[in-house]
């Protein structure tokens, strides 16, 4: 075994590539980033050319090699973003364009799906109702309305099967990565070849699964001349982003969760149960034979930075180097909790659970005159804290379990205003993550134990991962807080969503 040995992770995002090197203690010993664009051919289609996350992906690792000794590289693992797939021809070459989670061309399709398989049926095979973030009905919409690129597809892959087939020359791919393709038997372990039957599909036309956290090949030669990687450095099988996060914030048993607040807000407490409800949907753990109960809200910190971009973007003290965020964090912070009665539904990008509603928008209630930008701002925290508490008890209810504390991470684990309020208005402690980079941190957890490091993954997450800062309840506040939910979120949205809905529909034009 070689002196300081070296794993790497390789997360494939929404828009970079990062490869980060990792040693046993799991700090960041070097790192590479590669940056690639997201389409957007139409106002509500998002795309990707896939070649790009292969070529920033070789970029990041060169970046990274150059500063440690090749040798002390052992293996390398693969997260990436979920639900965005792309179909290529026979030697791995993409036929189109990738298409992103944040698509949303197929509402029909869903419709479809839910019309021709049943939403209870879906959700019990595939642990997801039928939603337009899977892949499953982008492809059904490729077989409706590009046929051509259709009969010209040899696989239809995601992004870590795309990638595993550069660097190893096979298709194959994980089950933690597979699963959100929405085509899966998720008991079974395999795809749903009866509903891939039932929508023209067959199982061919996917990647070979492998189980997370197994070698799912070899650094061939190919894969080498292009990243540097010595020919021969084992891969090991990844998993998607947001149950690598959890991972990497070791929320893998003692009652914790995980609470990822990025662009899009991902949390999850791992089970060993199979379990399906529509408060959450089920994906695969990187520990054999469980789970993550995983809820997601598509307006995160998305919503914060659409805010400041279209309404705050003039807000500077140049004199005390504060940007927007900064003097809208400290004036929101003087303000007391319910925001002087104003209150935010933040579906700014549809709602998946509990609703699994393609037409949900965002619902502001409450304006007066007295209210302006800080008012706002605050009401967004307060909002997806709410959002996350309707969430987090829906979960806990089905497992019949309360979390002992959520892990946080991303960029909004950053505000301290923001963590005191998931507190104060979830009732569960928030601690932060240690590793600012938990994802990418996951793959490197997973790799360490494929490479024997340590005996099992609960062992390596515990001795590769830390917590900070802990922020606890205030009772006082949680009694202001669960009034506002109890009494007023809970109900607002199931209240208007049938208004909601016929707006999008009065007001949408179809894209085709």
């Amino acid at each position: 075994m070689q002196n300081n040995p070296l794993v790497i992770g390789i997360d494939c995002s929404t828009t970079a590539c990062k490869a980060i090197a990792w040693n046993r203690e799991g700090r960041a010993v070097a790192q590479g980033r590669a940056p690639y664009p997201l389409l957007q051919p139409k106002p509500t289609w998002y795309e990707q050319d896939a070649t790009q996350w292969w070529h920033s992906t070789c970029n990041a690792i060169k970046q990274l090699l150059s500063q440690i000794n090749l040798t002390q590289v052992e293996a390398v693992c693969i997260t990436h973003q979920r639900d965005t797939f792309v179909p290529v021809d026979h030697q791995g070459q993409p036929v189109r364009n990738a298409i992103a989670w944040m698509d949303k061309r197929s509402r029909k399709q869903v419709a479809f799906l839910e019309q021709t398989i049943g939403r209870d049926r879906m959700n019990q095979l595939t642990g997801r109702p039928p939603d337009m973030n899977p892949c499953l009905p982008k492809i059904v919409w490729l077989t409706q309305h590009e046929q051509q690129t259709v009969a010209r597809t040899y696989k239809f892959l995601d992004v870590h099967a795309f990638l595993v087939y550069h660097l190893t020359g096979t298709f194959r791919t994980s089950l933690a990565s597979a699963d959100s393709m929405g085509a899966m038997d998720m008991q079974a372990q395999k795809w749903a070849t009866d509903l891939l039957a039932s929508l023209g599909l067959q199982e061919e036309q996917f990647a070979e699964l492998v189980s997370p956290g197994s070698i799912i090949g070899y650094i061939n030669d190919a894969g080498a001349a292009a990243t540097g990687l010595p020919c021969g450095l084992p891969v090991v099988a990844g998993i998607g982003d947001g149950q690598c996060a959890g991972l990497g914030a070791n929320a893998v048993g003692n009652g914790r969760a995980y609470l990822n607040l990025g662009t899009a807000i991902a949390s999850g407490i791992i089970s060993s149960e199979y379990l399906v409800n529509r408060a959450f949907r089920t994906m695969y753990a990187p520990i054999s034979g469980s789970y993550f109960l995983e809820t997601i809200l598509l307006g995160g910190v998305f919503t914060i930075t659409w805010f400041i971009e279209k309404f705050a973007s003039d807000l500077h003290l140049p004199n005390l180097n504060l940007c927007p965020e900064e003097i809208l964090e400290t004036a929101a912070a003087k303000l007391s909790p319910g925001a002087d009665g104003l209150m935010l539904v933040p579906y700014w990008n549809q709602v998946m659970n509990p609703y699994w509603d393609p037409s949900a928008s965002g619902v502001t209630i409450g304006w007066t005159g007295t209210h302006g930008r800080e008012h706002f701002y605050r009401a967004i925290l307060e909002g997806i804290a709410f959002e996350q508490r309707l969430a987090g008890d829906a979960v806990m209810t089905a497992m019949n379990q309360r979390f002992s504390e959520y892990v946080v991470m991303g960029g909004g684990s950053k505000s301290s205003l923001w963590c005191q309020i998931l507190a104060d208005v979830t009732g569960v402690p928030i601690v932060r993550s240690t590793s600012t980079e938990a994802t990418c941190l996951g793959a490197g957890i997973l790799a360490a134990v494929a490479v024997g490091w340590y005996s099992d993954i609960s062992v390596a997450a515990l001795s590769m991962t830390d917590t900070g800062e802990r922020f606890t309840p205030n009772s006082q506040t949680q009694v202001i807080y669960e009034k506002l939910y109890s009494e007023v979120y809970k109900p607002l949205f199931p209240t208007l969503q049938s208004l909601v809905e016929r707006l999008t529909d009065l007001t949408t034009v179809e894209q085709s």
